[in-house]
């Protein structure tokens, strides 16, 4: 028997002696009673003076918490702590930088302790962690897509490398949301949010369907997300340029389907600009700024399309950048300033009442470009948040000359001032308190003052609700601009809290030659009475046109056929016309 002890012990010492770990036994005060040979090869650079009688002692530099550790475990054995690090403050050039530490209470006098060096485990942990931040640096977090840096980077390595062969097209497609602060506005960013989640998916889902001939090599997409409602989509290796035109048009078909979030089913339009990249290298941030600059050309076009790259659009925004400069001038220098184009009450008798009201619209002198129209500046304006202040200043104008008509025409002045609201400034705090004192300012009477506003505003949410009630408490009017165009219909027009209906041009126009919209322009008319509401007609260029409106029922006509837009000086003129 105990040749066959002494073999195991033989055996165990061996294994100690080989055990690439150390391994040590200690008393509860954490004295050493034995330990391996690389248990010393570790402590050994942690003791100079060679003392490695006490484990505690000598990591107490470094895990001054040992001793107490130990003391305080409540059991009569188990484990006291298992992979736990210790930094080693000093001697880490000399061995290890970082120990992994196992500490195990045997029984009432002895400890079990075991330490690894854990320095290459810790380096690669830390080069896996720089692996995933660089990765999650390059990722839109909430749509899993490539981010702008990102896309940047690969952009980059598109525009410098040489085109191998004829067939070898690269191409970036920049995706916006059109109207997307709408959504945002009336349903909230959540919701917002989601919608951005299932355009990213239709981006991944729609480009990986893309077809090619049998035997062509597909090309390389990729889809990134380069802002708030601006994704990116990078296209290499196409067999032809106009490819990303094709599939510019595919993007369009398939976003274009509604998006449900939730209760809510929401049907979105897109504008994208395509540049296909040129021979030579080019740099990542310019060709990306110009894509940009083919979107903004296709929303301005009114959206939901395409445009591709040239290079005078590229002149053109920097134009726009320097209208956006003076126009900042403008408002401080007085340079805008205000016509007005006459509407007119349709009588019975086929006569009109020219005093019935004008609607204020806003011009700007520019010191070199001359009279500048709101077709060139109120979209620049909107973009850089100086509509709200425009809106403003033709209110405060347009009210001055109001009352200077009340003043010098008296009964013959007209009775009522439109003026167009803006989205910002529906979105104003202090609107309602702003129109009260300009209105007071200028002596406007309750029912003078007409404000006009576009049918997606007037169907908006609680806020933009509780703004148009706060103006109709001051006695003003409210009118539904455009009519037909918007969001709203005929079934809802009761949910509106306006006063007047201002059916569009684009009804107008055809009213003498179909009978389609001849019907239309009937129905709203009578709709819009049955709630006490008046209607205007915009746009009547002939006397075919207003004979049909008359006829129909509508109260008030608008258009060239009376007056084109002209000066507060002209309009008292204009009034003591013949009819």
């Amino acid at each position: 028997m105990s040749t066959d002890a002494d073999h195991a012990y033989e055996t165990l010492i061996q294994f100690l002696y080989r055990a690439p770990v150390a391994l040590m036994q200690l008393r509860q005060d954490g004295e050493i009673e034995m330990l391996n040979p690389m248990a010393s090869q570790l402590l050994m650079p942690l003791a100079p003076d060679g003392d490695l009688h006490n484990l505690f002692k000598v990591l107490q530099p470094h895990a001054p918490d040992l001793a107490q550790l130990s003391a305080d475990f409540p059991h009569e054995h188990g484990l006291i702590c298992e992979g736990r690090r210790i930094v080693l403050s000093a001697g880490a050039d000399k061995g290890p930088a970082v120990l992994s530490l196992g500490l195990l209470k045997v029984d009432a006098q002895r400890l079990m302790a075991v330490l690894l060096d854990a320095t290459h485990e810790v380096m690669r942990e830390q080069r896996v962690l720089a692996s995933r931040l660089a990765s999650a640096a390059r990722l839109d977090l909430l749509t899993q897509l490539a981010n702008r840096g990102r896309a940047l980077e690969l952009l980059q390595g598109m525009a410098q490398r040489a085109r191998s062969a004829e067939g070898d097209h690269c191409a970036v497609l920049f995706i916006n949301v059109d109207r997307f602060k709408q959504i945002n506005d009336t349903f909230g960013n959540e919701v917002g949010d989601q919608v951005m989640v299932l355009v990213a998916e239709r981006l991944r889902t729609t480009v990986r369907s893309a077809g090619r001939p049998p035997g062509q090599a597909n090309p390389t997409e990729v889809a990134a997300r380069v802002g708030g409602d601006e994704f990116a989509l990078l296209l290499d290796c196409l067999p032809q340029q106009d490819t990303a035109e094709r599939i510019a048009a595919r993007l369009l078909d398939r976003l274009s389907l509604p998006f449900q979030v939730g209760a809510h089913e929401l049907t979105c339009t897109f504008s994208i600009g395509i540049v296909v990249l040129e021979e030579g290298a080019q740099q990542a941030d310019d060709v990306l700024r110009d894509a940009a600059i083919a979107m903004r050309a296709a929303k301005a076009e009114g959206g939901n399309q395409f445009a591709v790259f040239a290079r005078q659009m590229r002149e053109q925004a920097v134009l726009r950048g320097g209208l956006q400069t003076d126009l900042r001038n403008a408002i401080e220098r007085g340079e805008l300033f205000t016509v007005y184009q006459p509407v007119v009450g349709l009588l019975e008798d086929g006569r009109i009442d020219r005093a019935a009201g004008v609607e204020a619209l806003v011009r700007w002198r520019h010191p070199v470009r001359g009279v500048v129209g709101p077709t060139e500046f109120i979209g620049i304006a909107e973009d850089c948040g100086l509509i709200g202040a425009i809106g403003e200043q033709v209110l405060e104008m347009a009210c001055a000359d109001f009352a200077r008509w009340r003043k010098q025409l008296g009964a013959g002045a007209p009775r009522l001032l439109a003026v167009n609201l803006s989205r910002a400034q529906l979105n104003q705090p202090g609107l309602c308190e702003r129109v009260g004192a300009i209105m007071a300012a200028h002596g406007m009477g309750p029912g003078s003052l007409q404000l006009e506003i576009t049918e997606s505003l007037a169907a908006q949410g609680t806020d933009i609700q509780r703004q148009l009630l706060g103006l109709k408490a001051l006695g003003v009017k409210l009118a539904l601009d455009d009519f037909g165009t918007g969001y709203s219909s005929l079934s809802s027009l009761h949910l509106l809290p306006v006063d007047t209906v201002k059916i569009d041009r684009s009804f107008i126009t055809l009213a003498a030659s179909s009978r389609h919209h001849e019907v239309l322009i009937e129905a709203t008319v009578k709709v819009a009475r049955s709630l006490g509401m008046n209607t205007v007609a915009e746009g009547i260029e002939t006397p075919q046109q207003a004979a049909v409106v008359s006829a129909q029922g509508c109260d008030k006509g608008q258009g060239y056929l009376y007056s084109r837009p002209i000066s507060g000086a002209a309009i008292e003129e204009w009034l003591s016309g013949a009819d």
